[in-house]
């Protein structure tokens, strides 16, 4: 799927801030790179147009492949290296290795959207995973928050597939679409973003510029043509 640029951050917590009407709007926010340019993909060599990109810096021993493909690019190596898609050969032209992008790419007022992993909350019930009501609370039901019956008995004799039951909850990589960006603050190398986004301060993100108003947009413009 073809996306726009993007930046990898770290999420730092929640707060709130006064937009310029005067509202109260709740943001996250996020460290938003600043990222190296490891690698280039075009379409013509690779098949398609991709960046590479490469945050933080290694504290620890890379592998002698890893450390290779730095070394080909004149870079110290990185901790995190993502590849993001651009939609358009022309932007591929724009970077070159070794330079450095930074939340300058986005605009306040712009729609992204964010990629991380939940919350890990290891193995609960169903009642907590699933919304599950549970039994009685009184009168000696001894039927509380346990799964009870899940399947018929004579017929078919066994449990679909797919069945909710008690399991891992958590950890699980989710995006959130069309978050608006409130405020862009490059020389901290910040950005506020409106709303909540998956994972736990510290979490890994990736902030890319919205794909379905993307789409959209190329939608309206073949319409009119």
């Amino acid at each position: 799927m073809a996306r726009k640029e993007g930046l990898i951050g770290r999420k730092l917590g929640m707060t709130a801030v006064f937009a310029d009407d005067g509202n109260h709007v709740p943001v996250t926010v996020i460290q938003a790179g600043p990222c190296t340019v490891v690698g280039v993909r075009t379409r013509e060599r690779h098949g398609y147009d991709a960046l590479q990109l490469g945050f933080e810096a290694s504290k620890k021993n890379v592998s002698k492949p890893t450390a290779g493909v730095f070394k080909k690019a004149n870079l110290a190596p990185m901790r995190v290296v993502r590849e993001i898609r651009l939609e358009k050969s022309e932007q591929v032209q724009g970077y070159e290795v070794g330079q450095t992008v930074t939340a300058e790419v986005f605009a306040p007022g712009e729609l992204v959207d964010v990629v991380s992993v939940t919350k890990g909350k290891g193995f609960q019930g169903g009642v907590k995973r699933h919304g599950w009501y549970g039994g009685d609370a009184t009168h000696g039901s001894m039927f509380h928050r346990a799964p009870g019956s899940i399947g018929a008995s004579s017929d078919p004799s066994r449990v679909w597939p797919g069945h909710r039951l008690p399991g891992r909850m958590g950890g699980v990589q989710r995006t959130v679409l069309n978050l608006t960006v409130v405020r862009v603050m490059p020389e901290q190398n910040l950005l506020l973003v409106r709303g909540a986004v998956p994972g736990a301060n510290g979490a890994l993100v990736m902030v890319r510029k919205s794909i379905k108003t993307t789409k959209q947009q190329q939608q309206k413009t073949a319409d009119k043509k």
